[in-house]
């Protein structure tokens, strides 16, 4: 079986645009152990000077495709976001954009095309599926992504697990 990898995202802007942060907790399933699950976590971030929102939602799954390659971690990965932006950006959109030359249905130049073209060109080789969670929930994962984003983008970053 295949270790599971699941990824919760978030991006912050204060001022938007304005100072700017990313944020990732990264759970490591290993499915090898048959009787009892072991979990591990971490967590990564980051900040711009000036950015946008939705470029740091866009940065926070870039940055964390590109730690698991880096770091040659393998397995079916799973990210989590609370941006449609970008769920419905990398699912469904991006392929229209390809077609029609980084337009999109307003036939105006796609935001962001740098970061998307990025993004899937990660998407395309480590293939992780995409999931939807509704920010500010009670979902722990998703408020500790949001947490550590916002902290990275008023420059006070909380410290992160490894």
């Amino acid at each position: 079986m295949q270790n599971k990898i699941t990824i919760y995202t978030d991006g912050a802007a204060s001022g938007n645009p304005g100072p700017a942060g990313w944020g990732a907790v990264v759970i490591f399933n290993d499915q090898l152990k048959v009787k009892s699950e072991k979990l591990k976590i971490i967590e990564l971030g980051g900040k711009r000077d000036h950015a946008t929102n939705n470029q740091m939602e866009l940065t926070a799954p870039i940055e964390v495709l590109k730690y698991l390659k880096k770091e040659k971690i393998a397995g079916k990965i799973e990210i989590v976001s609370d941006s449609k932006y970008v769920i419905l950006g990398i699912t469904e959109w991006i392929f229209n954009w390809h077609k029609n030359n980084w337009r999109n249905a307003a036939k105006k130049p796609v935001m962001n095309r740098e970061l998307w073209e990025e993004l899937f060109i990660l998407t395309q080789e480590l293939k992780p599926k995409w999931f939807y969670v509704a920010g500010h929930g009670e979902n722990k994962y998703n408020q500790r992504a949001d947490e550590i984003a916002v902290s990275f983008s008023y420059g006070q970053p909380v410290e992160l697990r490894n």
